[in-house]
């Protein structure tokens, strides 16, 4: 009576209670594959660190890194580099009747000269930057609020800007371009730098204002809708300008089609965002004359004036102006350079503390008689 129960199968030819192993609810193995990588069977390397291998590393490094420190922190003191303040905060600055007075709904500018003395001469291109300080780029509400289909010239975008830019999406109706709080706070004072000759007269200063942007930004990721070569003014047409804004888009440089719309150079610059809340950013270029040896700005006295357009009293900000010469290695920054050097000097010492180490005691255990 057991056999034959035992024996016995369902209508399928299955034993009960058994488990069907070509069924969905087949029970699979947890064993991993049979192969050399799963099952960690692949050649190895593994180095020993003696004495012979790992103390002459230490003292490459210390050999290499700290000459190459040495020069980088060099090139970069060999920088010239010249900063002024003109956020107008203290009675005694000649923008301080400017930054008491003027906000964005203030209807006409302010303007104030800053004058200053060049003690050395700048040689090359002269790079004339903007700073501000406690402005934070980099909150990340204000770094979405873009659209970045509409920046690239998409017509679509341009009549229905991305809910990103909410609440600088829409004004009275007709949507922002461009939109959102990034464009809506473009710095917007205008700098100009007169050199002071000794005879009383004021020379201007030509300051290129293209070259300032990234390749890749002025020709791939900004894009006027329709081309550049349209009536910018008929492309937007149907929409508003930014509610900071004093003009619209396609007024920002209306003598150069290359260089206004979404693709104004100034605009493409306030738009990458920087990553920490006091920042610099590239305003003009001033490029050295050929056709003579004289220094690109020769020292002596300048007046820099100012179209004071942009308020930072609302978030205790303040204003610069950087003139600043450039090396191979980019703008000046000693940071790289100290980098090695701390780097190689802590390689350097360390060697020499392990090798101390290593011919004090490193041969106490060879030494050492082994008991019978």
């Amino acid at each position: 009576m057991m056999a034959s129960s035992y024996n016995a199968k369902d209508e399928n030819g299955h034993h009960p209670g058994s488990v069907d192993s070509s069924g969905p609810s087949a029970v699979k193995s947890k064993k991993s594959d049979n192969t050399d990588f799963k099952q960690q069977r692949l050649p190895a390397w593994q180095p020993i660190l003696t004495a012979g291998t790992v103390l002459p590393a230490f003292f490459m490094i210390g050999l290499i890194f700290i000459p190459i420190g040495i020069g980088l922190f060099v090139t970069s003191n060999n920088i010239k580099e010249f900063e002024i303040d003109y956020t107008g905060v203290d009675m005694s600055s000649p923008c301080f009747n400017c930054s008491q007075n003027y906000s964005w709904n203030s209807t006409s500018a302010c303007t104030c000269s800053v004058p200053f003395t060049l003690d050395q001469p700048f040689e090359s291109n002269v790079f004339m930057y903007y700073g501000l300080s406690n402005f934070y780029q980099n909150h990340r509400r204000y770094v979405k609020s873009r659209d970045d289909s509409q920046l690239n010239g998409d017509k679509s975008s341009l009549q229905k800007p991305s809910k990103e830019c909410e609440p600088y999406q829409t004004s009275d109706k007709k949507p922002i371009a461009p939109c959102g709080a990034i464009a809506n706070s473009l710095f917007n004072d205008t700098l100009e730098l007169f050199y002071i000759h000794p005879n009383g007269s004021r020379i201007a200063i030509h300051l290129g204002k293209t070259g300032i942007a990234w390749w890749t930004d002025k020709h791939v990721k900004f894009r006027n809708p329709g081309g550049n070569d349209n009536n910018l003014s008929v492309v937007f047409q149907n929409t508003s300008k930014p509610v900071n804004w004093r003009k619209h888009v396609y007024e920002l440089d209306p003598t150069d089609p290359e260089n206004n719309g979404f693709i104004n150079e100034d605009f493409i610059v306030w738009m990458r965002t920087a990553a920490l809340p006091t920042f610099r950013k590239l305003y003009r270029i001033i490029q050295k004359k050929k056709v003579n040896m004289t220094p690109t700005l020769p020292p002596g006295n300048y007046s820099l004036e100012v179209t004071y357009n942009y308020p930072v009293r609302s978030f205790d900000g303040r204003k610069r102006m950087i003139l600043s010469t450039i090396s191979w290695m980019g703008g000046k920054n000693p940071f790289l350079g100290i980098a090695y050097i701390t780097v190689g000097s802590a390689c350097f010492f360390l060697g020499v503390v392990l090798l101390i180490i290593h011919h004090k005691y490193g041969n106490r255990n060879n030494n050492t008689d082994i008991p019978n």
